[in-house]
């Protein structure tokens, strides 16, 4: 069923945020605003420079989910993860580190609430904010690249970790 702007803004969401530490493009933080409100998420956190509403671009491709989804700006990743972590929500970033777990395998507690974070576009999740995770999950690839666009590899993980609502919910 699609929801209205107004019924949107007020539907109950699932407990999973997406914050975008230092993306670059607009583009794809407006992309990151479409997947949330399609997915039903709490919302998402914009850390740094990463673009915010009212950005030309974002607008051209949130396609107005940046109205229906709720956002918080941050200066400072120490500052959104604090804030977060005594709020009692697990947080992961989305990044190939070392020990990271393949995303068919995350260890989500779902529905637990969930942070994930993902990164610049070429230099990832900071050390800073991968120190402060429970754990990394990162999308298996066989290409030559080993890199997804963010938008893809973010709707792809938050598809995942909303899945088991959906496989509930739909059947």
């Amino acid at each position: 069923m699609r929801l209205s702007p107004e019924e949107a803004r007020t539907a109950p969401r699932l407990p999973l945020r997406l914050l975008l530490e230092n993306v670059r493009s607009a583009h794809n933080v407006g992309s990151a605003f479409r997947t949330a409100d399609g997915l039903g998420m709490e919302g998402l956190d914009l850390v740094g420079y990463t673009p915010c509403p009212p950005s030309k671009d974002l607008l051209k491709a949130s396609l107005g989910a940046e109205s229906t989804v709720p956002w918080k700006h941050w200066e400072s990743i120490e500052q959104a993860l604090d804030f977060y972590a005594q709020q009692g929500y697990q947080i992961w970033a989305l990044e190939q580190v070392h020990g990271s777990k393949p995303l068919h395998e995350w260890p989500c507690l779902w529905p637990q609430k969930t942070l994930l974070i993902a990164g610049h576009e070429l230099d990832g999740v900071s050390e800073i904010a991968l120190q402060m995770c429970q754990g990394a999950v990162e999308i298996p690839q066989k290409g030559s690249k080993h890199s997804l666009n963010i938008a893809t590899a973010v709707g792809m993980a938050m598809w995942e970790w909303t899945r088991p609502y959906w496989k509930v919910n739909l059947e």
